[in-house]
Formats: structure tokens, C-alpha cells, sequence
């Protein structure tokens, strides 16, 4: 999952930045409001954790700028203001959550989990599965089958990714706006050699076969050929 960080504070930044990258997702991190905006309508993403006091453009009008493009992405509102007043007039403005500073990084990372599942329509709490094939959100386990299957943070985005649009056949421009960052070549073949990967440790010794090409176009994960 691609997300996009708007936080002026850097030590804030760093701790929330890393501590995402570490749960899978792709992070883009911006400093100030502007260049938030910019990267919000102009990029991919999954789902936006803004602050509020920001230079250049406050957090609560880039958000109100963001729905004003109809941009349904969810946004987690972080805030040293902490009064009833300030958290209503966050959510109205178009923010789905409200976290007030000092927070934990369990809880962000909750929060986050929760408006991507919101988001997605997704029921499940914690659990996404196709076949015999179960991915743990939140204990972050791969098992194939009942085996349990030791996967990288990148193949587990990837692998959450397909999982999320079951189904569907996605690019290979889909697949590294949402599992790779604002930075990445998209002149490399890393995208064939992680499904490579993949395929090795979720079909190579299982049927059915999950993980499907379509020549041209990209990949799709389903249970039939």
C-alpha cells in the first residue's frame, strides 16, 4: 500500500516514516502543505496521514482542497490540538480520523489499517485469503495450505496488494504506484523478479496455481487458470 506523509516536524517524520516502511508500505514524505497537495492529486495513493500545522498550506485546506477534486482517498488527521472542537471541525472538513499528538505508532498503524479496510470494503478485521492462501495483517503471516511462508516486507506488499484486487488483472504500473514509492525506476524489471519471487514461495509447490500472467497486460491472482 502506497501512502503519502505530510509532517513539518522531522523527528516526528522520521519515527512514522520508518516505522510504515517497516508494517510494508510504500511512503511518500513531504514537509509542507504545497508540495502535499501537489503529490496528493498528482500521485497514487491508498491512504494520506496529514498534519495539521504545516507550512505554507495548512493541513485542513489541503484536505478541503483534496475533496474539492473528489478524491475519495482516505486521510488520518494528525494534531497537537486536541479539543472536541478542533477534531469535529478536522472531520468535517473531510478528514476520516483524528489522531492527537503525542500518539503511539500501534495505534497510528491501526488507525491507518482501519481507513485502508474501510476504504477496500474489506470485512475481515485482520485476514485476507484466496484458497488455501491466508495473509495476516496484523502478525504479518503467509501460510499456503496450513505452511507457514517466510516472504520479504516488499513481497508481502505485493502479495497484499493482488490479494486486495483478487481477480483483477493489475499492471505492472498499478502494481509499483502502489507497492513502491515516489523514488523508484520504473526503468528496472524489479516488479517481474518480485512476482518471480513470489510465485516461487506461494505456487511453486501448491495448486492451484495463484499467481497468473497475462501476457501484455499484467498480473492477476484467482484460484482458476
Amino acid at each position: 500500500m502506497r501512502l503519502l506523509l505530510v509532517e513539518d516536524d522531522a523527528k516526528i517524520a522520521l519515527f512514522v516514516s520508518q516505522g510504515l516502511r517497516e508494517a510494508g508500505f510504500a511512503v511518500d514524505h513531504v514537509e509542507n502543505g504545497e508540495d502535499g497537495l501537489h503529490m496528493a492529486l498528482t500521485e497514487p495513493y491508498d491512504v494520506a496521514v496529514i498534519d495539521i500545522m504545516l507550512p505554507k498550506k495548512d493541513g485542513l485546506s489541503v484536505i478541503d482542497e483534496i475533496r474539492k477534486h473528489n478524491l475519495r482517498m482516505p486521510v488520518l488527521i494528525l494534531s497537537a490540538k486536541r479539543t472536541v472542537d478542533d477534531r469535529v471541525h478536522g472531520l468535517q472538513t473531510g478528514g476520516d480520523d483524528y489522531l492527537t499528538k503525542p500518539f503511539a505508532f500501534s495505534e497510528l498503524l491501526a488507525r491507518v489499517q482501519a481507513l485502508i479496510r474501510r476504504s477496500n470494503g474489506v470485512v475481515s478485521p485482520s485476514r485476507l485469503s484466496v484458497s488455501d492462501l491466508t495473509l495476516d495483517l496484523k502478525t504479518r503471516r503467509v501460510e499456503r495450505a496450513g505452511q507457514k511462508i517466510d516472504i520479504q516486507p516488499l513481497e508481502f506488499s505485493l502479495l497484499e496488494y493482488l490479494m486486495r484486487n483478487t481477480g483483477q488483472v493489475v499492471s505492472k504500473t498499478m502494481i509499483m504506484e502502489h507497492v513502491w514509492d515516489y523514488n523508484f525506476n520504473p526503468q528496472t524489471n524489479v516488479v517481474e523478479a518480485r512476482i518471480c519471487c513470489l510465485r516461487d514461495k506461494v505456487d511453486r509447490d501448491f495448486e492451484p496455481k495463484l499467481i497468473h500472467t497475462i501476457r501484455g497486460v499484467g498480473y492477476v491472482l484467482k484460484s482458476d487458470a
